[in-house]
């Protein structure tokens, strides 16, 4: 069948499309017939009751350089759409919030992928936190006296604030570092809110591995190996992608989150495993399916638009 598409993103000029998964799904919707409109999340408006936006239909191929063309540029009614593809990353802050209490108004009559009310209360490092029982020690605060306690019990830590992405400000502090005061001031400066404190686990030298779940199952999954000298897996500051299998564990946590997956209407997630412990469960942009593909595994845009499909579908 061929759908209305809006996709809401940042800015297309600026992606890198070897591993883009928004652009992948794009690629994918193109290749299906499906018509697409490309807008920016400030381009959302509520106005006398219609859920607007004001952007371009989008045209797109694989190829670096002269990836998209744009063209008529206009003002639609999302209501009209079979589908809204809510892609653009975090940080997970008051605008974030605000648009998807602007979608949740047409959804789901317009499928919003994914669903924006339940987007908004599954940030990465918060939802993770109902299942305490698979993560590592965690400990959430602003209070100094937290850390240090905690720091004293477990001696090599992370620390990360709570509503960042990609590995920002994320900080290692190992036994006998001196700089953990400092470092607590600087979050104090920077953020408002809590931010998060977990037991640093060495499994991560191995990889931090990436697991796509469609509709609560398991799609693909990719090993991120931190560079020489980094803590950080992000593949955009260093981390290289490896192939990689399910262990019995991963398999387990897999089983554990996929009937809420699917009954929060969460249709593309990533969640982020390091050793046997859960540490993310990422549902506002999940990243990866480009660099499954490119190792032998699943086409996982082709699944994603498989699910969407049937969604609108039956809805019809």
């Amino acid at each position: 069948m061929a759908l209305k598409v809006a996709v809401q993103m940042d800015p297309i000029d600026r992606i890198d499309i070897r591993g883009d998964s928004t652009f992948a799904m794009m690629l994918e919707a193109a290749r299906r017939g499906h018509e697409m409109f490309y807008y920016l999340p400030q381009h959302l408006a509520l106005n006398e009751g219609q859920v607007i936006a004001r952007g371009s239909t989008v045209q797109v191929t694989d190829k670096i350089g002269d990836h998209y063309k744009l063209s008529d540029q206009r003002k639609v009614d999302l209501s009209t759409f079979d589908t809204v593809l809510l892609r653009q990353d975090p940080p997970f802050d008051m605008g974030y919030i605000s648009t998807t209490h602007l979608l949740e108004r047409i959804h789901p009559k317009t499928l919003v992928v994914n669903n924006p009310a339940e987007v908004r209360n599954a940030p990465e490092k918060i939802w993770v936190l109902d299942f305490q029982d698979l993560m590592p020690p965690t400990l959430v605060t602003r209070n100094p006296e937290d850390v240090l306690e905690f720091r004293e019990k477990y001696q090599d830590i992370i620390i990360k604030p709570i509503y960042g992405n990609g590995g920002a400000s994320v900080f290692r502090i190992q036994p006998g570092d001196t700089n953990l005061g400092a470092l607590i001031e600087m979050f104090h400066m920077v953020f408002r809110e809590p931010f998060m404190v977990q037991q640093y686990r060495p499994e991560v030298r191995s990889g931090d591995k990436r697991i796509i779940l469609i509709d609560g199952e398991v799609a693909g999954a990719i090993n991120r190996v931190p560079a020489e000298g980094e803590t950080r897996s992000n593949m955009h500051v260093g981390g290289t992608p490896k192939p990689t299998e399910l262990t019995p564990r991963d398999k387990e946590i897999c089983a554990r989150l996929g009937p809420e997956l699917k009954r929060r209407g969460l249709i593309f997630t990533g969640i982020d495993v390091i050793g046997p412990y859960l540490t993310e469960i990422n549902v506002t942009s999940p990243t990866g399916i480009r660099q499954v593909k490119a190792f032998g595994g699943p086409d996982i845009a082709s699944l994603i638009w498989d699910a969407i499909e049937r969604r609108v579908s039956k809805r019809a």
